[in-house]
């Protein structure tokens, strides 16, 4: 079986949003850093959802 971490992006950002809504946006850094986050605990690849469109 293999994992993938979802990171959405809003606004430059990576965020988490409650029950999909916009206005409840919590920001947890930029996408790069992120990324970085996740290779470095031994992800080897990401899902990546860009919410602007």
């Amino acid at each position: 079986m293999m994992i993938f971490p979802a990171v959405d992006i809003l606004g430059g950002q990576c965020v988490q949003l409650v029950q999909g809504r916009r206005e409840t946006a919590t920001s947890y850094g930029t996408p790069l850093e992120n990324a970085r986050k996740w290779l470095d605990a031994g992800a080897d690849a990401l899902h990546v959802i860009n919410l602007d469109g």
